[in-house]
């Protein structure tokens, strides 16, 4: 007997505020034509204020159980892709593990950006394989609107904010046909666009920052600085 992991539950959820490519025309040097005929995108969706990525993850989690026909205290596994976390700690997972009633198992993060869900339907997958779990919630969420740079065409007008999320069940049977993923990543443009982080210091505190950089191709290796968040939290004064 074949155990394989099957998909027996799909949810979405997407914010209610739509930008569209018109939108974007009136903040930045673009158009529809252009914008579509670069990438197919017509419109996007923003979160709103106070939207978290956990937020657009629970909602498309529950939607996703609702169609398995499972509740949430029947999953072993939460498996959240997301570049875009509610808190650098506790995983972002963890929230959609607690929403859902989940009291066992276990729940964790993956960064991977945009192969990410990818990635996480390979680790949920090859989970119920060996047999250490038979229902894994595995999602893919992001509020990349909070993080892009809205005044340069290259990027903001790439970028939206979602979730999507499905049940991996496990299944038994010798006429299963064989599933699996197979990954593969070219590291040599590694850096072509990425957001750095570094430690700031000031006096009494510690405060994390990140800049997002793109890196121009044509010319040096200087990063061409996009954004940059700077947010401080409740550090201690160091003893």
């Amino acid at each position: 007997m074949v155990t394989r992991s099957v998909i027996t539950g799909c949810g979405t959820y997407l914010p209610e505020q739509v930008v569209t490519n018109l939108d974007m025309a009136s903040r930045v040097d673009t158009s529809d034509e252009w914008i579509q005929q670069r990438t197919g995108i017509r419109e996007r969706r923003i979160a709103a204020e106070g939207e978290k990525t956990s937020d657009l993850a629970i909602a498309a989690a529950e939607q996703a159980l609702s169609s398995a026909g499972i509740e949430g205290s029947e999953i072993d596994l939460v498996v959240l892709a997301t570049a875009t976390p509610d808190d650098t700690f506790p995983a972002t997972a963890t929230r959609v593990q607690q929403a859902i009633g989940m009291r066992g198992g276990a729940a964790f993060d993956i960064q991977a950006v945009c192969s990410g869900f990818v990635y996480a339907l390979n680790v949920a997958d090859n989970f119920i394989r060996v047999g250490q779990a038979r229902n894994i919630l595995v999602i893919g969420a992001e509020t990349f609107s909070r993080i892009l740079d809205w005044n340069d065409r290259t990027t903001c007008v790439l970028f939206g904010d979602g979730a999507g999320a499905v049940v991996l069940s496990a299944a038994e049977g010798t006429d299963l046909r064989r599933t699996g993923v197979s990954s593969r990543r070219d590291s040599t443009r590694t850096e072509a666009i990425a957001i750095f982080s570094m430690w700031m210091e000031v006096p009494h505190r510690r405060a994390p920052s990140a800049i997002f950089v793109c890196r121009d191709p044509r010319s040096s290796n200087m990063p061409l600085p996009i954004w940059l968040r700077f947010w401080r939290k409740s550090w201690r004064k160091p003893v």
